[in-house]
């Protein structure tokens, strides 16, 4: 009931649900690329894709990060290579940047190229979209003739856990037929299908939950400006990086801001390149402005201790 449900709320031919987000990319590149196969994939995209293209025999070509003209390169050594399938491999908006994915342009070179498209909208779904369907409802329908393949992970903005694999039926038929992740894990329990045909239906009742998100996010970007100045980037998500740099500054400015009651982690490497370490702020449309002012005091004070 709950793929059936999904796939008409992603507007796909069928959906296939994972227990994690991590598992459902292992089973993707894993079980869909083969070795006559190239997997062109954004430098910073998640750890379980990368983990899945991993598992994968096909050849593998690393882009810049968000670079078209990177891409293209790629995307032409591989054909160039006389590769089979080729796949691109993106998320629409990056975690640790907070950045989104030039989905438009990677979608035209998809088409170009012959290529499939797999999207990862953990931090997109439920958000983003027209309805809130993620980055990928905008593509519609002008790239309906390019393969299309959806992992929106079920554990940010709807609540609940695991991940849904939206795609063509075939694709769907053919993961749950070979994907070893998918059959030899046990099923998520139907307490968390049950939650999560809800959770899809309040996307659709509430809309004003994603608007209030939006305005705490312009707030909280005005607000933390003032504090963090350059430090901060801002791209319009959620997620909101303040890059300071050095791991034991970030560290420590971490720690005091948890100590003051805010739960702001720092993000260091590997997770991000060296010399990017951060503290990554999230922000949910259940933090007030009150909120977002008390953290950014906390973030002044903590910044102005760490220097003297």
């Amino acid at each position: 009931l709950l793929e059936a449900r999904a796939a008409d709320f992603f507007a796909c031919e069928n959906t296939l649900y994972f227990g994690s987000g991590y598992l459902a990319n292992l089973a993707l590149f894993s079980t869909l690329c083969g070795r006559h196969d190239a997997v062109v994939f954004d430098e910073r995209i998640h750890a379980s894709m990368k983990e899945g293209i991993r598992a994968a025999p096909a050849a593998r070509y690393r882009t810049r990060h968000n670079d078209v003209a990177s891409f293209e390169k790629n995307l032409k050594k591989a054909r160039d290579a006389d590769c089979q399938s080729v796949w691109i491999a993106v998320e629409s908006l990056y975690s640790m940047d907070g950045d989104f994915a030039p989905l438009n342009e990677l979608a035209k070179l998809a088409r170009t190229y012959d290529a499939a498209l797999i999207i990862d909208e953990a931090h997109a779904t439920g958000i983003f979209g027209k309805t809130g369907r993620g980055r990928t409802e905008d593509l519609r329908p002008e790239f309906d003739d390019v393969n299309i393949i959806v992992v929106h992970t079920c554990g940010k903005a709807l609540g609940v856990a695991g991940a849904l694999v939206c795609g063509s039926a075939p694709i769907i038929d053919y993961l749950i037929n070979k994907a070893r992740p998918f059959i030899y894990s046990t099923a998520p329990p139907p307490l968390l299908a049950a939650s999560l045909i809800r959770a899809l239906q309040l996307i659709d009742e509430e809309p004003q939950r994603r608007e209030t998100l939006f305005k705490r996010v312009g707030f909280a970007h005005k607000t933390l400006k003032e504090t963090a100045g350059g430090t901060l980037r801002f791209s319009g998500s959620q997620i909101i990086p303040i890059i300071l740099g050095e791991e034991e500054k970030t560290l420590a400015i971490a720690a005091h801001l948890q100590k003051a009651g805010f739960d702001v982690r720092a993000i260091r490497p590997p997770t991000v390149p060296q010399g990017t370490s951060r503290l990554r702020i999230s922000i949910n449309a259940m933090h007030s402005e009150e909120d977002i002012v008390q953290m950014s005091a906390a973030l002044g004070k903590a910044m102005e201790s760490y220097v003297l």
